[in-house]
């Protein structure tokens, strides 16, 4: 898929109208101070004041504000200059300093050349690029020695199923593209526009052997019976802000994390 970066970056950009009014992003409330993190990776971040954070895949950059506000130094990179757009505006409303990239991931090495203390990602990200052991490069590239990358991301297991968890639709491992069209956003399933996109499905042992591949140690590797996010059909909120799919009930895991080290 030559023009997958087109197709997507079409895609992402179509959504940022409909997500900026959607209750999923909650923009009012963040706008006035309330932080788009989760326990999930707050836990592994730790304190971040005073640390350089690099956000890859950050789409208009709620993380990477709420990371700036609480005192770390915060550059966010996303393929969509829309989004990308937005988040500077919104950066501009909320009074910090955060920095904004227009870059998809394989290309940022030629518009970004700084080292950080700390790489993050989260939510939906890794099915967008095709090929891990460039994502996990790009990594450990901008990653000084010593350096943590931080990740939150949906589980490889969900993205198996159907849209309504009925069968077994897709395989789990990274065998060959995903080209589909999908009317409205996870955001809002009800909003008029419609998208095609490019995906691939990467198994746990692909992400973490990826990223070991261009040493980073793999530190933390947890699994989660639930999801910060409504993001899915057919979910239940069996705890405040905790989601799980209504039939699998706690026997499916929703959410992985990683916290890794870069060697020295």
């Amino acid at each position: 898929m030559e023009n997958y970066l087109e197709i997507n970056k079409n895609s992402w950009n179509a959504k940022v109208d409909p997500h900026l009014k959607s209750d999923f992003y909650f923009v009012d409330e963040f706008l006035k101070g309330r932080s788009s993190l989760n326990s999930i990776e707050t836990e592994l971040l730790g304190d971040v004041k005073g640390k350089s954070i690099l956000h890859l895949q950050c789409h208009f950059g709620q993380d990477s504000i709420s990371l700036s506000r609480m005192g770390a130094d915060v550059t966010g990179v996303d393929l969509s200059d829309k989004a990308i757009e937005t988040g500077k505006d919104l950066a501009q409303k909320c009074g910090t300093d955060t920095k904004f990239v227009c870059s998809d991931v394989y290309s940022l090495q030629n518009v970004l050349d700084e080292k950080f203390d700390i790489v993050y990602t989260s939510y939906g990200v890794v099915g967008w690029l095709p090929d891990l052991n460039r994502w996990a490069e790009v990594i450990s590239h901008f990653l000084k020695p010593g350096g943590q990358f931080i990740m939150a991301e949906f589980h490889p297991a969900v993205w198996m199923f159907d849209d309504d968890f009925t069968k077994i639709n897709y395989n789990y491992f990274n065998e060959s593209p995903i080209v589909e069209t999908y009317e409205g956003t996870y955001a809002d399933q009800s909003a008029d526009i419609v998208q095609e996109y490019v995906m691939w499905n990467h198994s746990l042992a692909e992400v973490l052997q990826s990223l070991i591949n261009k040493g980073v140690e793999i530190l933390i590797f947890q699994e989660f019976d639930w999801s910060p996010y409504p993001s899915f059909k057919h979910v239940e909120e069996f705890e405040k802000g905790k989601w799980r799919i209504s039939q699998f009930g706690n026997k499916m895991p929703l959410v992985y994390s990683i916290k890794g080290e870069k060697r020295k």
